[in-house]
């Protein structure tokens, strides 16, 4: 995967190997993860989930030049419970819209299907999609102590090359839609991984239309 100016093509991931309580989300029947005393717990360890974790992007880099740039970083318990109201209005913006919410220790992931957010084979966002974006720039704004990681996939049909592109294409225009909407650059990171991280079988449409996908991952800016 080749690194471009404003995305990097690698994602890696980290186990925390904590434990909570589970609790039940009212809108879709989720389990979440018992929340503030997460944080509590793993303080300012950043990278729950995936992350773009290479060269100048790294999240580390991106920490930094968050707080350089005057955006306060959180520290301790202060994280879990800062990603718990987060959480909460994202679910309340996002009820009835297609897009899921699932947490991962502090940090969320904001799943965006591509039968929703794009047209057959192309990477220019749906016009009726925009108002699903500006409630969640809405929630960015307030906020504004997270880095946003977007992540465009494929299914595995078609030649990989493609998918590959076809992805990065996707994720930049979903990175370029927040940032026109006032989102800083420093909290931005937009990555195309094509066919590599399938969620469901690409033997079944049903499958391959869940893997067509684009994902917002939230972390917390911490100062540690």
């Amino acid at each position: 995967m080749r690194i471009r100016a404003l995305a990097v093509c690698l994602f890696t991931a980290t186990t925390l190997g904590l434990t909570a309580c589970g609790t039940t989300d009212p809108y879709t029947g989720e389990e979440r993860t018992a929340r503030t005393s997460t944080g509590a717990a793993i303080g300012a360890i950043a990278g729950a989930a995936i992350g773009i974790a290479t060269g100048s992007d790294s999240r580390e880099r991106r920490q930094r030049a968050a707080i350089g740039a005057g955006i306060g970083g959180l520290s301790g318990a202060a994280v879990g419970a800062y990603m718990d109201r987060q959480e909460d209005k994202l679910r309340e913006q996002l009820e009835g819209t297609g897009v899921s919410v699932t947490r991962e220790g502090d940090e969320l992931i904001l799943n965006m299907p591509g039968n929703i957010t794009f047209g057959f084979d192309s990477a220019e966002l749906r016009s009726e999609f925009y108002d699903v974006l500006d409630s969640v720039v809405l929630v960015l704004e307030e906020f504004d102590q997270t880095l946003i990681e977007v992540a465009g996939h494929t299914d595995s049909v078609g030649d990989p090359a493609y998918n590959q592109r076809l992805s990065e294409r996707r994720a930049d225009s979903v990175g370029r839609y927040l940032r026109s909407e006032g989102i800083t650059d420093q909290r931005i990171a937009t990555a195309g991984f094509g066919e590599d991280h399938p969620i469901a079988d690409n033997e079944t449409e049903e499958g391959r239309q869940a893997n067509r996908r684009v994902e917002l991952t939230l972390i917390p800016i911490t100062d540690d």
